[in-house]
């Protein structure tokens, strides 16, 4: 009975901080309810401080965590079980663990806070848990290879206050500052206003008109002429891209929407071309030089996504190819998906693989952190795959030397699901942090043109078979975060944490 009544407690305790982390999932696109991240980590900051110890501190923000993560990359379980075979079970549980293990970075956050700030509620709330936040939210994203989706910073993109400080400090520097807001939320609560809460409140004030006075500034300026773009989107179901007898199908559709289509730059998006590049100049010769006649007789340029075999070497990799160039150069993925694209710790996970999964090109290479930019008459593009766009500082050094940003996608794996307005809201950060325009070419959607402050200029419906045009104009020039990466952001929680190891030793003086 004791374990019972145990166990009850334990439940009881979690599930006010989980509900307010699995709501936060509507502060993100497609709903994008941006002021529900601040409250949520003013409720959760609120329950910290309360909290008697650092342990059950820990453990309030792991329930926080489990209901957040769980709520905000549920959709992974279509991936595992819909089109990866797994039984759903397996697949569910796959989900619940991994929410459970990145909830462990709220958990470290509160037991760190509350272990450092000692009896100081405004080093804890202040000070302390804001940076700590920004810390776990920066380790999260390289720790184990990262895994840095659904960072809270993203939440502002492109529409809340605090956007415009992310060509500045970028998205985890605003993580940190949507955290300072909860922090002072919750340092407000249950207190008599006096002036001190008042400068407080005043901060958030300031802190949000500056924001708002930061997304006037344009950090880059225009180069070369603008290119009129034509982003293809075959809506082609997930259930049909691998299948051999699904390769005619495959082909025709993007045959058909590159055979329309008219502009100064045509993008197919990732594995438009379920094959090796090779097989299509050796097996079906008669699509690409189709495709490339039709572009040659325009003067336009094709981008397409294709898997590309080095003979030599026996590596493949996801790559953006320069079709229309003969000699083909590419932009290859350089930061893979562990489980998706290729097999961490081979000799001890490969028999997940054999035994619970269907996942084909398993055994991707990395292309390189840094590759030369795709030359389309006067502007140069650097193309990225899919998922490698979350991890912002990774693509710096190519978009250093670019003017256009391009993501190619496939996120039939996730087709009905917020993943996709998800992914979109990622890219809008991108180019927000870079001042460059970034375009989204993907099977399924978000196809998209985005805009340098972060906004879309123009995008598809989801889920149907269509072209997008937009003219888009390249951009040169460096934000302050496309000079500086994370640098500025790890500073600021350096001086939050030095803040509060002062605060609190200040409040320890007193009689």
């Amino acid at each position: 009975m004791s374990r019972l009544t145990t166990a009850a407690r334990l439940l009881g305790r979690a599930l006010p901080p989980a509900l307010i982390g699995g709501i936060a999932v509507f502060g993100f696109a497609p709903f994008s309810f941006w002021p529900l991240l601040p409250l949520s980590l003013a409720l959760l900051f609120g329950l910290i401080d309360v909290a008697p110890t650092p342990r059950r501190a820990a453990y309030i923000g792991w329930a926080w965590g489990l209901g957040y993560f769980t709520g905000t990359i549920h959709w992974i379980f279509i991936s595992l079980h819909t089109y990866g075979g797994m039984p759903a079970p397996l697949a569910a549980l796959a989900v619940l663990l991994l929410a459970a293990f990145l909830a462990l970075y709220p958990a470290l956050t509160a037991w760190a806070g509350k272990r450092l700030a000692g009896q100081s509620r405004a080093a804890l709330l202040l000070c302390l848990l804001p940076a700590l936040w920004l810390l776990a939210e920066w380790l999260r994203g390289w720790v184990f290879t990262g895994f840095p989706w659904a960072a809270v910073g993203y939440s502002q993109i492109p529409d809340g206050p605090l956007a415009g400080y992310a060509p500045l400090i970028g998205i985890y520097g605003v993580s940190g500052l949507i955290a300072l807001v909860g922090g002072i939320a919750a340092w407000l609560m249950g207190r008599r206003f006096d002036r001190v809460d008042g400068l407080a409140l005043a901060g958030v004030l300031l802190l949000g008109g500056l924001g708002y006075g930061l997304k006037q500034v344009a950090w880059t300026e225009p180069s070369g002429k603008p290119l009129k773009v034509a982003l293809l989107q075959g809506a082609i179901p997930q259930n049909r891209k691998w299948g051999a007898e699904d390769l005619a199908y495959n082909l025709d559709t993007y045959y058909q929407l590159v055979g329309k289509a008219k502009a100064d730059l045509i993008v197919m998006p990732e594995t438009a071309f379920p094959i090796f590049l090779h097989d299509m100049d050796g097996y079906f010769p008669e699509v690409l030089d189709g495709m490339l006649a039709h572009v040659a007789a325009q003067q336009a340029a094709l981008i397409g996504g294709v898997p590309r075999l080095d003979v030599r070497s026996q590596r493949y990799y996801n790559g953006a190819v320069l079709l229309s160039d003969p000699e083909r150069p590419a932009n290859y993925k350089a930061h893979l998906v562990p489980f998706g694209e290729y097999v961490p710790m081979r000799p001890l996970l490969a028999w997940v693989y054999d035994n619970l999964l269907n996942m084909p090109l398993a055994d991707f290479s990395s292309g390189g952190p840094q590759q030369a930019p795709l030359k389309v008459r006067d502007q140069r593009i650097a193309a990225h795959i899919c998922y490698e766009d979350v991890f912002g500082e990774e693509l710096l050094p190519n978009a250093r030397q670019a003017t256009i940003l391009l993501n190619l996608s496939n996120l039939a794996w996730f087709d009905g699901s917020v993943a996709l307005a998800q992914h979109g809201q990622i890219s809008q950060a991108r180019a927000l942090e870079t001042g460059r325009p970034m375009l989204r070419a993907t099977n399924s959607g978000t196809t998209a043109a985005i805009t340098p402050d972060g906004h879309y200029q123009a995008r598809l419906p989801e889920r149907i078979e269509g072209t997008l045009y937009a003219m888009v104009q390249g951009m040169q020039g460096n934000t302050p975060y496309l000079l500086w990466g994370n640098t500025a952001a790890l500073l600021l929680a350096a001086l939050g944490l030095g803040m509060g190891w002062w605060w609190r030793r200040r409040e320890a003086q007193r009689p």
